[in-house]
């Protein structure tokens, strides 16, 4: 197993080197320059950001300074936001996004399950045909565009009432977090919807379920003793991979939400050419999908050990 873990681990930071190599390409062919207009106020703090980032220097020698310091923890500082270092916003709003991920999760996954469960309960039949439907479009419909309507509804019916019932946007407390949780465990809900459902179809026609009915066991019993319990298995397999991809793909979320998540300033990053922010953001993000996804394959090798085998 150690052995397993080892394996698993030296891929994890192969992958997060790709991630950051990757990253710094792609920020040096963006045109412009990241000390342009008012983001260096005097020449001597404009090369004294050179000098630390060696702006000034050949590629070659920006990446391994760039790689160096990302080895020491270091994600350098804001070149918009005065004396503000990358690792004190990840500090700072990273938990308001890993708060909304969650909640969006748990909404997600009861969702998943439930919808999931009915459409194979109900197969070819209305229930099955109006929720499908609903996991399609939950699918192909971006979540910037639910956002959207999720707050026009919440407009709607603040209007009707004469109060605010549930904020429109804002953070603080639980009612700010129920419509951008909802929005954005849409997609997710959507999957583990299909997936639920294929997975239900499958332990419909197990021989033990035909065993179940043949003893008389009351419908209710062999629903939640042997066809949830052994269909949400698969459900539980992709959760490491989506906790991750759902806390951490809140941008638009965020930003249509005015929430102080990580996902939002790493927007406000692109759209002022934030070069260290948007670096480091991208590879924080990448680091923790992979370790979520290292974390779930171990889980795997302990509780299946034909995975170590292979």
């Amino acid at each position: 197993m150690l052995a397993y873990t080892m394996k698993r681990l030296m891929a994890g930071v192969i992958t997060v080197w790709f991630i950051a190599t990757a990253t710094f390409v792609a920020m040096h062919m963006v045109p412009g320059d990241p000390l342009m207009n008012d983001k260096a106020v005097t020449a001597e703090i404009r090369k004294n950001l050179e000098i630390k980032y060696g702006l000034d220097k050949p590629v070659g020698e920006q990446y391994l300074i760039f790689m160096g310091n990302m080895l020491q923890g270091d994600f350098g500082i804001s070149f918009t936001q005065q004396n503000r270092r990358v690792n004190d916003i990840i500090r700072d709003h990273f938990p308001v996004s890993a708060t909304l991920g969650v909640l969006a999760l748990f909404f997600a996954t009861i969702g998943g399950v439930v919808w999931g469960a009915l459409t194979a309960v109900y197969r070819n039949r209305l229930p099955d045909i109006i929720i499908m439907f609903m996991v399609i479009l939950g699918i192909s419909v971006p979540s910037f565009v639910f956002a959207a309507l999720g707050q026009l509804l919440l407009v709607n019916i603040n209007s009707a009432l004469g109060f605010s019932l549930v904020p429109v946007a804002g953070w603080g407390t639980i009612s700010h977090m129920l419509m951008p949780s909802l929005v954005l465990g849409l997609s997710t809900m959507a999957l583990l919807t299909r997936l639920m459902r294929s997975s239900m179809l499958e332990v419909i026609n197990e021989d033990y379920i035909k065993t179940a009915k043949a003893k008389g066991l009351s419908p209710l019993r062999i629903f939640f003793k042997h066809q949830l319990r052994n269909a949400i298995l698969p459900v539980i397999t992709i959760l490491g991979p989506q906790i991750a991809a759902i806390t951490t793909g809140g941008f638009v979320v965020e930003l249509v939400f005015a929430i102080p998540g990580l996902g939002r300033y790493f927007v406000q990053a692109v759209q002022q050419l934030d070069y260290t922010v948007i670096m480091g953001t991208t590879v924080f993000f990448g680091a923790f999908l992979v370790l979520m996804v290292i974390l779930v394959d171990i889980l795997y090798g302990f509780i299946d050990p034909r995975v170590r085998l292979q």
